[in-house]
């Protein structure tokens, strides 16, 4: 336990510092590890890719982040049948007290821990609880996670997993050390039309994954200067204000690599990024310090730019590319694109698309391709999931999923490996932008397991027998 307690003040000083404004990663920083660990790693101590932790017939969890993610997943998990919420935690009191009152007249009884920035390890160090929920600030989400790990939890993480290749690295040494899953809790793999497409390209619907496409464009201006009702601290904002990369690029980017199965029988090889300039977010700065000091810091900020495009190489020759904006008025969206030798799909900003030879289907043809290729697992809960909601109802598929595979024993969707590389475009892309926008190779965090690796399961074989208590 003490030396639990040593690495755990070694790792929350690190969050500290991230949430007192420092910038703890920058280009200049990281080029040493071109030449390290991080593309020198060795041999894994246990693969991790499709382990199946033993079975557990009532999953306890405990809440860390009770925000503006945390209190969804509370209710979504309170309706999942072998579900008991043991602990809600959130440094304020009034955020668990409303996450509590969302399981009135639950059987869940949690304890309620706040007031501190570590009163989440109180409940971590318990004996009853088997799953740790995280859905803080970037910040604290690998401290968190490794913290759970060590004390015998299994870990779901919101993203990114990780801000800086040394964290994505020392989740995957955790996870194989301590054999506790840590899944990311990209929950886009889990929309409808991502899932078809991944059934699809299973199917080999689409023939050889030539090129993917993924993004997060989202305006997000108003809410990242918003002190009433945006993030706690500011803290995506100062991001924003200390970062130039693609900071969050797994939305777009997880359902592309489930469908090339990278990390299972291809992987990354080496990336290029670059970012447009501010165009925006220090002009709103400067103008709420005329009336606002508060934003007088922030109006002298070179903050990351508006469009950021990361391009990405495979070791089998296959390209991705991956944008994100945040700040620009412009329609959401997150470019679903899967481009093969014998199809072709399209979502965002348009619904759901197939091509075949280069001519769009019929609305009966995407309507045959639906009733065909419509994976089990929305078969069994897509309906369900579209009305307990979610965005959309895939937050819903993702949790109830989850905890399907742990009282089953089966693997998850997303392992530590996938929460490590895909969280670690961002620090990768900071490093191209501020270099010219010169290539980086990306780290093989399976160490040489992709090539044996088996590709993601989406079927509910051995599992889908997990009910679900909503009317």
């Amino acid at each position: 336990m003490e030396n639990k307690r040593r690495k755990f003040m070694k790792l929350t000083s690190i969050g500290a510092v991230g949430l007192m404004g420092g910038n703890i990663w920058s280009a200049e920083a990281d080029l040493s590890l071109q030449n390290s660990k991080s593309l020198n790693p060795g041999i894994s101590s246990f693969n991790m890719s499709g382990f199946a932790a033993p079975k557990i017939d009532e999953v306890r969890i405990g809440f860390i982040g009770l925000g503006m993610r945390g209190p969804g997943a509370v209710k979504r998990m309170s309706l999942i049948e072998g579900v008991s919420i043991k602990g809600l935690c959130d440094l304020r009191e009034k955020s668990v007290l409303k996450s509590k009152e969302l399981l009135k007249d639950t059987k869940h009884e949690p304890d309620l821990y706040y007031g501190s920035a570590y009163a989440w390890k109180e409940m971590v160090d318990r004996d009853d609880i088997d799953l740790i929920y995280i859905a803080t600030p970037w910040d604290w989400h690998t401290p968190m996670a490794v913290y759970a790990m060590e004390a015998g939890k299994h870990v779901a993480v919101e993203v990114p997993a990780a801000k800086t290749i040394d964290e994505a690295w020392e989740l995957v040494e955790t996870s194989e050390r301590t054999q506790k899953h840590c899944m990311m809790l990209e929950n886009c793999c889990y929309d409808f039309f991502e899932l078809l497409t991944l059934n699809m390209a299973r199917q080999n619907y689409f023939g050889d994954i030539i090129h993917g496409e993924g993004a997060y464009i989202h305006n997000l201006l108003d809410l990242n200067f918003d002190k009433e009702n945006g993030y706690q601290n500011m803290w995506r904002l100062e991001e924003n204000a200390t970062r130039n990369g693609n900071l969050y690029p797994t939305h777009g980017l997880g359902p592309v690599c489930q469908i090339m199965n990278i990390n299972r029988g291809d992987q990354m090889d080496y990336l290029n990024s670059l970012s447009s300039a501010d165009f925006d977010m220090q002009q709103r700065a400067k103008n709420r310090a005329k009336t606002d000091p508060f934003f007088s810091d922030y109006a002298n900020k070179n903050f990351r730019g508006n469009m950021n495009t990361t391009l990405i190489k495979t070791k089998k020759g296959r390209s991705i590319m991956v944008q994100h904006d945040v700040s620009s008025p412009r329609p959401y969206s997150r470019i679903h694109i899967i481009s093969g030798t014998k199809a072709f799909a399209q979502k965002w900003p348009t619904p759901g698309k197939i091509a075949v030879n280069d001519i769009w289907l019929t609305d009966k043809e995407m309507s045959g391709v639906e009733d065909k290729y419509t994976p089990e697992i929305v078969k069994k809960v897509g309906k369900l999931a579209k009305k307990i909601g979610g965005h959309g109802g895939m937050d819903f598929i993702m949790d109830w999923r989850l905890i399907d595979c742990l009282r089953n024993g089966l693997p998850l969707d997303q392992d530590v490996y996938d929460a490590a590389l895909w969280s670690a475009i961002a620090p990768l892309s900071e490093y191209s932008v501020a270099n010219r926008s010169n290539s980086v190779d990306v780290p093989d965090f399976t160490r040489g397991n992709w090539k044996t690796n088996d590709p993601v399961d989406i079927g509910l074989k051995g599992a889908g027998n997990t009910s679900v208590n909503y009317k």
